[in-house]
């Protein structure tokens, strides 16, 4: 069975398609006579801030590291995930394993503050919880909330993102 186009009416030869054409390269687009070559074109007047930069210069957002490798992606998201198997002893070995990164660094201190913080609220929420039963909820939800932002902070680490936890869930006890 031959995939290309159908044989034209009238010629008993079908054609080839341009790609089975013995010379053609497939990664290359054909070029127009009337077209200039893509690094001739000129570009049309406009502000000077759409115009690229000479020089070399490269823009970045802010919090933005530049080019996060794989090795980094996965190490800040075992900052988040690890929690789920080992509370904060995860985003500590991050930390401590790879700090020279300031990408992982910074997810390993939100994920370890994160953890802290759940830490403390179970030991002083179990404590209250002794005079006064109803408090057990306060804990219970502080880990709700904090097992969500570890999902929502390892989804961006895994991007190569970092996206902020608020204050109340991973308290700034490390930067």
């Amino acid at each position: 069975m031959a995939y290309g186009p159908p044989p034209s009416p009238g010629q008993g030869q079908p054609q080839q398609a341009p790609w089975q054409q013995p010379g053609n390269n497939l990664w290359q687009q054909p070029q127009q006579p009337h077209q200039p070559p893509p690094h001739q074109a000129q570009q049309p007047p406009g502000p000077a801030w759409q115009q690229p930069q000479q020089g070399g210069g490269s823009f970045q957002t802010p919090g933005h590291y530049g080019p996060v490798s794989h090795d980094e992606k996965t190490w800040s998201l075992m900052a988040y995930v690890g929690q789920f198997l080992v509370g904060a002893i995860a985003p500590a070995i991050v930390y401590f394993g790879k700090a020279g990164s300031p990408f992982v660094r910074r997810h390993a201190v939100q994920g370890l503050n994160m953890g802290l913080a759940a830490i403390a609220v179970w030991i002083v929420g179990g404590l209250l919880s002794l005079a006064v039963e109803v408090l057990i909820w306060v804990p219970m939800l502080f880990t709700a909330a904090v097992m969500f932002f570890l999902v929502y902070a390892g989804r961006a680490a895994n991007r190569g993102e970092f996206r902020s936890v608020p204050p109340a869930v991973a308290w700034p006890l490390l930067k």
